[in-house]
């Protein structure tokens, strides 16, 4: 079966990641094996609606449509929790796409397909959820690639420099940190990591702060 449940599929900029700033098609996939405490696509998840599309649908709309723009962003939810996510990156990759996949971290990246840019969550303690982080994953990961990690306060950060150090991440891929939204201030972060005098990026979500979906 090659159908896949959407969330929905939208046109923007990349507001986050190695891809940031760039007009992008979005392929928003319903349903999630986590539960953070702050999710901010809930509606993507549990009981809310949702459609499903066949790869070759979701292709077809994006070659009607969006052609003349190459980059593809898959991202959920979960999408590694639909088996048939796998034909729809090759799909992508096949058309010459740069396709970005977002994911939480607590599933296997081995299938992932090479080309495809991961942007790899780490939970952290705030998130209720950081027992299913996966760390062999990071052997899945390079410089292309990335790490974010979603902080909302002092432990989460402290927390994320750990994980930085343990596996030295910043050698062989990015590593983003973002506030956890509305909970910590932007600039609070910002000092945190200036401060630290390590190779890593402050991220800021780009589309909430212009205003755009």
């Amino acid at each position: 079966m090659s159908k896949l449940k959407i969330s929905e599929i939208f046109f923007s900029l990349q507001g986050e990641g190695p891809l940031i700033g760039y007009p992008t098609l979005f392929i928003r996939l319903f349903g999630c094996n986590l539960d953070c405490s702050w999710c901010d696509t809930p509606y993507a998840k549990g009981e809310n609606p949702y459609e499903e599309k066949e790869v070759s649908e979701i292709i077809s709309f994006w070659e009607k449509n969006f052609n003349s723009v190459p980059f593809i962003t898959i991202t959920g939810g979960e999408p590694l929790i639909q088996s048939p996510v796998y034909n729809l990156m090759d799909a992508f990759l096949n058309k010459g796409c740069i396709v970005s996949l977002e994911t939480n971290g607590s599933i296997s990246l081995e299938k992932v397909p090479k080309e495809v840019i991961k942007v790899m969550d780490v939970k952290t303690p705030s998130s209720k959820m950081e027992k299913y982080n996966l760390y062999e994953n990071f052997k899945f990961l390079n410089k292309k690639d990335a790490v974010k990690f979603v902080i909302k306060d002092v432990e989460d950060f402290n927390f994320s420099l750990n994980i930085v150090e343990k596996f030295f991440l910043t050698y062989y891929t990015q590593v983003f940190l973002s506030p956890a939204y509305p909970f910590l201030k932007p600039k609070v972060l910002a000092d945190w990591i200036i401060k630290t005098k390590k190779p890593l990026r402050f991220q800021i979500q780009l589309h909430k702060v212009v205003g755009i979906k």
